[in-house]
């Protein structure tokens, strides 16, 4: 490993960059360890952990501007947790699903394997793109990602629904750093880890009323639904402000803690502004570098919270991310199953978009050095 040291004054003041687990802001931390005797390590089932949990989940909903009749669900196993949910309580017989990156394909091979359920249909495109979001018919469920992490594509919701059809988009990485119109969606699902700036194992999920009537259609067809992934007695239980199973309550409260920081400062306006600030400064600074460019070559399908970066090859970008590491910028590694050398660098709206301009500066100084 090269032996390249940053100058102090060119440093981030928060090095982590990373796209999930991301930034948790020690703020929250600290207010969490302020409730180590009265939160943590007390029962889910009783009011001082449910008034969190309620708090969350208003919380969300006002973010995330919940049209009248959607609700916020939750139960415990991250987003990979709630595709088998969805597998068993929402697909009614046959879906279809827009594979551009790892995780949107991941739902598609998760469906594929259900004997309950016809083969999905899928649309596919080459890595760095997406396939274009269109009307399906005889499916009873669209899929597709927001942001698709592995790649750093985005592809804005929009409704193409026929029917009873519904539009369920993974948010995982969207959810609080990109603005959408949640009328264009009927299950807006994700988890905290990425841009809300918490820990992992709970997915979170606005569900339109459409979204639940399926749900409770399903859960009374008779259809086998194991009790850790049913989504009505997720919905019974979210109604109560609890989960049906004992949650992380670190996740909770962190989750919670962002949600009022965005909220308290003008919305999902001003924490999805934040990401934009940062993915403008970027993406400004790769379209400049002799070094480096983006991956993803059309403008609007460019993630705003998490950019993949390209380098020449005469910059090694392991060997870099080495570098930026023994400085302190963390996470920055490319996606391995991309195989392409890149850095992915997380902007999620808990990321200063200060610390993103500084990190262009470490760039170039590690550039300089490296090439």
């Amino acid at each position: 490993m090269p032996d390249v040291t940053i100058p102090a004054d060119l440093l981030p003041a928060d090095g982590r960059f990373g796209s999930g687990p991301t930034k948790v802001r020690p703020e929250a931390l600290e207010a969490l360890a302020r409730r180590a005797t009265d939160f943590m390590g007390t029962s889910h089932r009783q009011m001082p952990v449910k008034l969190v949990v309620a708090e969350m989940r208003n919380g969300i909903a006002e973010l995330l501007r919940a049209p009248d009749g959607y609700e916020i669900i939750c139960g415990n196993g991250g987003s990979t947790g709630f595709w088998d949910a969805a597998v068993f309580g929402l697909i009614e017989n046959k879906s279809h699903h827009l594979s551009f990156g790892e995780f949107g394909s991941k739902f598609g091979k998760a469906v594929s394997m259900a004997p309950h359920l016809e083969e999905p249909s899928v649309s596919a495109s080459d890595m760095g793109t997406h396939p274009p979001l269109e009307p399906v018919h005889g499916v009873d469920a669209i899929c597709y990602t927001h942001n698709e992490t592995s790649t750093g594509v985005m592809l804005d919701p929009a409704r193409v629904s026929t029917g009873d059809q519904l539009m369920m988009v993974d948010a995982t990485s969207a959810a609080g750093g990109l603005m959408f119109d949640a009328n264009a969606t009927d299950v807006y699902y994700f988890a905290p880890q990425k841009a809300l700036a918490s820990d992992g194992g709970l997915w979170i999920a606005l569900v339109s009323p459409a979204a639940v009537e399926r749900i409770e259609q399903i859960a009374a067809s008779g259809r086998y639904i194991p009790p850790s992934l049913n989504l009505k007695t997720a919905l019974d239980n979210s109604r109560k402000d609890q989960t049906y199973n004992t949650p992380a309550l670190a996740t909770v409260f962190l989750t919670a803690q962002t949600v009022n920081w965005f909220n308290e400062n003008g919305g999902l306006s001003w924490s999805a502004g934040r990401s934009a600030t940062s993915a403008e400064t970027l993406y400004s600074w790769a379209s400049a570098s002799d070094a480096a460019e983006p991956f993803v070559q059309i403008e609007s399908q460019r993630s705003k919270v998490v950019a993949t970066i390209d380098f020449d090859e005469s910059i090694d970008a392991d060997t870099l991310d080495g570098v930026l590491r023994a400085n302190g910028i963390l996470d920055v590694n490319g996606y391995r199953k991309l195989g392409r050398n890149q850095l992915r660098i997380g902007m999620f709206p808990a990321i200063d978009p200060a610390d993103t301009r500084a990190l262009t500066a470490c760039l170039d100084y590690c550039i300089e050095r490296l090439g």
